[in-house]
């Protein structure tokens, strides 16, 4: 382990991670960015919601945000963090390397769960959609299917009805539909299809799904609800308070977690989870570092 102490070590450069590099950055402070690659922004084709930008997609928000965090003198590692501790200062862990720093930042965010359904991948993020605030606009005035494995995703649907498409059909994947729910879908005039899909048709855009009996139902677009999976396996060792679930970490309002000195940023948090918000977390993160640094470095 190398006796050299960064001011931050921050780990993961999704939008949180990447803002509070280049805060920290411009800050001239001393920060270590490691990331794993591949997160769930870098797969996301287009995206509409960002001020200032009609159209981007997630791998140029990664790429630019690099860039200018270099611009900024911010170290970036490609490497997996496998663990964190805390002694006199946190030692940040990759499989080859430890790290201590006064401070850490934890941006490493989720990834989706996907169904066993084919072909998939070929529509993630153009017309298989996983959530309804970044992608649900995209749906408007289509013909979609909802599915997911949960009773969650039958208010997905209504609202989906309510805001986007009147042409909606639900399906319950691998669950049984409680009568009454089906009874609300079909008042609301959503169709039930308590088959499960396993192929997605279409070449360059979506055409239907197949379903287990051989039947298709015609689609533009699938909106999905399975869940997401934690990128936290390297906070494991660390006592921190999470959310009445056990899930999500509780933090403050400058998104610092119970341990004293480690944030956590975007959908790792109990707060909502989109490109713009992690960024904004990312930013407040790194200004409480930097003033809490001020004020050490006075005393």
């Amino acid at each position: 382990m190398n006796d050299h102490v960064y001011d931050c070590v921050i780990i993961g450069a999704g939008p949180g991670g990447l803002q509070a590099a280049i805060y920290l950055g411009r800050y001239n402070r001393d920060v270590l960015l490691l990331d794993r690659s591949g997160g769930r922004t870098w797969h996301a084709q287009r995206i509409e919601n960002v001020l200032a930008h009609r159209e981007i997609t997630g791998r140029e928000i990664i790429e630019r945000g690099m860039e200018q965090a270099r611009s900024f003198n911010v170290h970036i590692h490609r490497q997996l963090v496998i663990n964190v501790r805390k002694n006199d200062v946190f030692v940040v862990s990759t499989r080859d390397t430890k790290y201590r720093s006064r401070y850490v930042i934890v941006a490493s965010g989720v990834y989706d769960i996907l169904p066993p359904i084919e072909n998939i991948f070929r529509f993630l993020g153009i017309s298989y959609f996983t959530c309804i605030d970044c992608d649900g606009f995209k749906t408007t005035n289509k013909r979609i299917i909802v599915m997911g494995d949960h009773l969650e995703s039958v208010n997905i649907a209504l609202g989906m009805q309510q805001m986007f498409t009147k042409d909606i059909t639900y399906i319950p994947y691998r669950f049984s539909l409680p009568d009454s729910a089906e009874e609300v879908l079909t008042e609301a005039g959503i169709m039930v299809v308590s088959v499960d899909p396993i192929r997605i048709i279409g070449d360059r855009e979506m055409e239907a799904v197949e379903l287990k009996s051989g039947d298709r139902v015609p689609c533009k677009a699938i909106m999905a609800s399975f869940g997401i999976k934690l990128n936290n396996e390297f906070l494991s060792d660390l006592p921190l308070k999470k959310d009445v679930l056990g899930s999500k970490y509780v933090v403050n309002t400058a998104y610092e977690s119970s341990l004293s000195g480690l944030y956590i940023v975007g959908p790792l948090n109990t707060g909502q989870d989109q490109v713009v918000i992690s960024a904004g977390e990312g930013a407040v993160a790194a200004i409480d570092i930097n003033k809490r640094l001020l004020e050490e470095n006075y005393k």
